[in-house]
C-alpha cells in the first residue's frame, strides 16, 4: 500500500477539449496516465489535486470519472478552478454512488486518514482569482474551507493538498500559507502550473512546510509517491 498525488488530469472523454493544443507534451496524455496508474495496486491511495474533468456538469464528466474509477486504488479528489462539474458534497457523493464509482472520494471541508497521517486540502487561492474580479469574500471562504479540513485532522500530522500553489516565484498567498504553518502542515502538494510556469514553482521547504508541484505534465503523467 502506498500514497500518491497528481493534479490536473484535464480529462475530456465526452467533450472536445484536446490538451495537445497546449503542446506535444500533452499528446495521448490519457493513455499515458492509464499506463502509469497500471503500476499501482488496489490498496494504494491517490490524491487528485484538481482540474479533473473538462465536463461542465455530471453528465459531461461521467465518462471521465468512469475512466478514473477503472484505475487501480482509491482516489481522493480536490477541487480545481476548471472543475465546473463540482457541486455540493452530498450531490457529488450521490452521483458517484448512483453510477457505481466506488473508488472515488471528495476532499471538501473534511480530512481522510492514511496510516498515522491526516490528508487535508481545498482548492486554494491564486493571484489569477484577483485578476478575474473574485473578491475577499471568496478568498475568506476558501481559507475557511482549508481550516475546516485542517481541524478535521484531529491533531495528527498533516499532509495538505491544494490545487492552486500557495507560493510561486514573485507571489505568496499569506492567508493560505499562515494556515498551513499554524496547523504545522509538514508537506503541501499543489498543481495548476503548466508548461513554462513550471520553472516558477516553489519546490522545497519554506518556513516549516515542504512544498511540491504535482501537475500531471510536470510529473510526466506519473503519480508522485509520497508514502509507502
Amino acid at each position: 500500500m502506498a500514497l500518491y498525488a497528481i493534479g490536473d488530469l484535464h480529462l475530456a472523454q465526452s467533450v472536445n477539449k484536446p490538451m495537445d493544443v497546449f503542446g506535444p507534451g500533452w499528446s495521448n496524455h490519457a493513455q499515458r496516465l492509464e499506463a502509469a496508474f497500471s503500476q499501482l495496486g488496489e490498496g494504494d491511495v491517490t490524491v487528485l489535486c484538481g482540474d479533473i474533468s473538462w465536463g461542465i456538469d455530471f453528465s459531461e464528466s461521467l465518462a471521465d470519472f468512469q475512466f478514473i474509477d477503472r484505475l487501480p486504488g482509491k482516489k481522493i479528489i480536490v477541487k480545481g478552478n476548471h472543475d465546473y462539474w463540482w457541486n455540493t458534497a452530498a450531490k457529488m457523493r450521490r452521483f458517484f454512488q448512483e453510477n457505481g464509482l466506488e473508488s472515488l472520494e471528495i476532499l471538501h471541508n473534511n480530512a481522510y486518514f492514511y496510516e498515522d497521517w491526516a490528508l487535508c486540502g481545498t482548492r486554494g487561492w491564486f493571484y489569477e482569482e484577483e485578476a478575474s474580479g473574485h473578491n475577499e469574500k471568496v478568498l475568506n471562504r476558501e481559507v475557511g474551507r482549508l481550516e475546516a479540513s485542517l481541524r478535521a485532522a484531529g491533531g495528527r500530522p498533516i499532509l495538505a493538498f491544494l490545487h492552486y500553489p500557495p507560493l510561486y516565484t514573485g507571489y505568496r498567498c499569506p492567508e493560505v500559507v499562515s494556515k498551513l504553518e499554524e496547523y504545522r502542515v509538514q508537506r503541501c502538494f499543489y498543481g495548476h502550473l503548466h508548461g513554462p510556469t513550471h520553472k516558477r514553482a516553489v519546490e522545497g521547504t519554506v518556513g516549516n512546510v515542504a512544498y511540491s508541484l504535482v501537475s500531471a505534465d510536470y510529473l510526466g503523467f506519473t503519480p508522485k509517491k509520497i508514502l509507502d
